[in-house]
């Protein structure tokens, strides 16, 4: 089930305009005539005790609270206050709050803004462009045009631009594409959401749109984006490999649920454009928690993918842009399962805003497709996406890109498997035990074999190990031939048989065991509820750059968890930020020869795995923690997500390397040492002076190396503003100036 992050109320659902053109009022849908015109103060409880309790039970860090109508500002400041506040105290302490506002502006005034300033209300205002274009529908019930009270109140908004979210256009094709462009800049937005008519196959649009939207989309790239652009940037995002940031276009799933002025919860109400009672969903915030409207059948349509999408979308090569369009503009006779009504505008703007755009970066077509299956089913939101730009990444965001790596082991799996009884024996674990085979597949080095059997610079025998790995889990009896190497047959996950003489595993009770064999289990390191393996048994695990070290003793695994659990301690108690992160996607410790010094590892095939010597103390443990699981998390960021294009071959100074680094190497080290820098904080103003300007310069590097992706730039700005206020904190001028006299040193060192 996925949790609704976005929350649309009606707080009144009447309204002072008489657009022609409203989905709410002129279209299929009528049940606003028996809704009440605003909500009761009894609703507004139950509403916000609603919401809360979602939040709590799904464990949400952010959610967004959308003030609609009708016109939202019919319901007066006290009854916006008196929803405001109620939300407001149901979700004290559970996560943060974005509240919004959406209006078409003929009543905001001080009164209102003095309100918004006081509660953090975003505002997001309706114009249609200049005032030919917007009078052309937005008029009032007489006749008049709204044009130059919505100019008023935008002069009001404009001087509180901290409030100003932006504004909303309905595109028109009867207005002149550059006019409505012209005038939305002049108000100074810093978004624009340009919406297309609600329509259907049933009743559908003027034909043009796809026209009308590139003429804008070029005079906004020439004039240099004076603003964020909602469907543009969309569009971008999603070609690049990240994120739609609007419902309109894209596969992520829906998060979004509306409350209507009678507590009845409905379906994104733009389905009021398809039929009568087309959003309705038969509960209410009096009868049933959201976790059973997440069960809807219409809102799980919304959250499939590329699965709830027609055949001929399916193959369309802008489908991951594109997503099918907005839901509702699917509908003809009884059925949303077909494309867009604007498919051929759709079609025709995406393709031209990638060509303009230089187009994908240098992937194969099987790496592209395997990256766009995976965000298909593992999307990040973009709030998540910040919270790892900003360095530490929350628990949930963690437990995204893990879930995206264990489809990305599966997909690696069915490549590297020859066909044969271990084969056979694995895809009947999947479909009889398929938890058994998960566990299996968390297990990070899983993948690190699977990449080297589809290079073909490892054999395919380990496939049977995995398979006895399976069984054993399934609880089932086998027997299965598998790699042994220096005696050894390792299980992923579960230990190794040791002292073998022969291949054959034979799996009963849970257990297995061999000729002559002794088994020795994994063992494990816990500490403050991080769980991992303690691995020195896979043959995988040299995907480090380093050794790994031989199977320890008992003895030296008791040193290993001593250290271990002071180090976990360390971070919670001075770097407690990082520690939901850690427990949530770190789940393999492996150790290394200690001939290579106290030294640590990251590899980017094995997700959730950390290879490292033990160093002298619990402080260096912890850092090397923090610092290479960062690593961990970029690389399951850059599986999913492209943040730069690869064609660029340069390589750029990086401040804590004696050699030039290409562009992904900047990034990774840049994005470790976020980590680095906030462990000093505190602990050593000399290590904190130094790494803070080496991070922040490597940061603007990347900002200014012209081939990040608009995902990629957004995300690296989010670790600028992670860096840019540690440049303020105060440190003491001896440890200022020996940092600078190390960093000449280190410049003049590189040449």
């Amino acid at each position: 089930m996925v949790p609704f992050r976005q929350f649309v109320i009606k707080v009144h659902s009447r309204c002072d305009l008489a657009c022609d053109h409203c989905y709410v009022y002129e279209h299929a849908d009528q049940s606003w005539r028996r809704r009440p015109k605003v909500m009761s103060r009894e609703t507004i409880a139950w509403t916000a005790l609603r919401i809360a309790e979602h939040v709590k039970s799904h464990a949400l860090d952010q959610v967004t609270v959308v003030l609609h109508g009708g016109e939202p500002l019919l319901a007066g400041p006290d009854r916006l206050r008196a929803v405001i506040e109620a939300i407001e105290a149901a979700l004290a302490g559970a996560c943060r709050l974005d509240l919004r506002i959406h209006t078409n502006g003929l009543l905001l005034d001080d009164d209102f803004l003095d309100l918004f300033e006081e509660k953090g209300v975003k505002v997001g205002v309706s114009l249609d462009g200049d005032r030919a274009a917007h009078d052309r529908h937005r008029r009032y019930a007489d006749g008049r045009g709204s044009h130059a009270r919505v100019l008023g109140s935008l002069a009001l908004l404009r001087r509180r631009p901290h409030l100003y979210a932006g504004l909303l256009c309905t595109v028109d094709v009867a207005n002149d594409p550059i006019a409505v462009y012209e005038a939305l800049v002049e108000q100074a937005p810093p978004r624009v959401d340009f919406l297309l008519k609600h329509a259907t196959w049933d009743e559908p649009p003027d034909s043009g749109v796809g026209d009308w939207l590139t003429a804008v989309f070029d005079r906004w790239v020439a004039d240099g984006r004076p603003m964020a652009v909602r469907l543009f940037d969309s569009i971008e995002s999603t070609s690049r490999g990240g994120p739609s940031l609007t419902e309109a276009l894209g596969l992520e799933p829906s998060d979004l649920v509306v409350i209507e002025t009678d507590g009845a919860y409905e379906q994104v109400d733009s389905l009021k454009a398809a039929y009568d009672g087309a959003p309705e969903t038969g509960l209410d915030v009096f009868g049933q928690p959201l976790d059973e409207v997440a069960r809807h059948p219409g809102i799980v349509a919304r959250q499939r993918g590329i699965d709830g999408l027609a055949e001929s979308c399916r193959r369309c090569p802008v489908v991951d842009s594109c997503g099918g369009g907005l839901y509702p503009h699917r509908y003809r006779e009884g059925s949303f399962v077909n494309p867009s009504v604007y498919c051929a505008d759709l079609l025709k703007l995406i393709t031209h805003v990638r060509a303009r755009a230089g187009g994908r970066r240098s992937r194969t077509d099987e790496e592209a497709s395997t990256g766009a299956r995976l965000r298909r089913t593992h999307a990040l939101t973009s709030g998540q996406l910040g919270e790892l730009a900003a360095g530490h990444g929350s628990a949930e965001a963690v437990a995204a890109l893990a879930a995206g790596q264990a489809s990305l082991r599966r997909l690696a799996l069915t490549r590297a498997a020859a066909p044969g009884p271990a084969w056979r024996l694995l895809t009947g674990l999947d479909e009889e035990h398929p938890a058994a085979l998960g566990a299996v597949l968390d297990h990070p080095y899983v993948r690190a074999w699977a990449v080297g059997r589809i290079a073909g610079t490892v054999g395919p025998a380990h496939l049977g190990n995995l398979a006895a790995a399976a069984a054993v889990r399934a609880g089932i009896t086998a027997e299965v031939e598998v790699e042994v190497r220096d005696g050894i047959a390792c299980l992923p996950g579960l230990g190794a048989l040791t002292g073998m003489s022969d291949a054959l595993v034979r799996v009963a009770g849970g257990g297995a065991e061999a000729e002559g064999a002794t088994w020795e289990p994994l063992r494990r390191l816990t500490a403050e509820g991080v769980d991992v393996a303690l691995e020195d048994l896979d043959p995988y695990r040299d995907c480090h750059q380093w050794t790994p070290a031989s199977r320890l003793t008992g003895e030296q695994a008791a040193a290993w968890q001593e250290r271990f659990a002071a180090a976990v301690e360390v971070i919670g108690r001075e770097h407690p930020a990082y520690l939901p992160a850690i427990r949530a996607g770190l789940t393999t410790l492996t150790p290394l020869d200690p001939a290579a010094g106290t030294t640590s590892s990251a590899a980017r095939q094995a997700f959730g795995a950390i290879a490292t010597t033990l160093p002298p103390d619990p402080e260096t443990l912890a850092l090397l923690l923090m610092h290479e699981f960062q690593h961990v998390k970029l690389g399951g960021v850059l599986d999913l997500f492209d943040l730069f294009d690869d064609r660029d071959t340069r390589l750029f100074y990086a401040p804590w390397r004696d050699d030039p680094r290409p562009l992904e190497g900047l990034l990774q080290g840049a994005y470790a040492h976020l980590a680095v820098t906030d462990f000093w904080r505190g602990r050593d103003p000399l290590a904190f002076a130094r790494w803070r300007a080496d991070t922040a310069m490597a940061v603007e590097t990347l900002l200014g190396a012209g081939t990040l992706t608009p995902l990629g730039a957004a995300f690296v700005a989010g670790m600028r503003a992670a860096v840019i206020p540690w440049l303020d904190e105060p440190v003491p001028e001896e440890a200022e100036r020996a940092a600078q006299a190390a960093r000449a040193a280190h410049r003049s060192r590189y040449g």
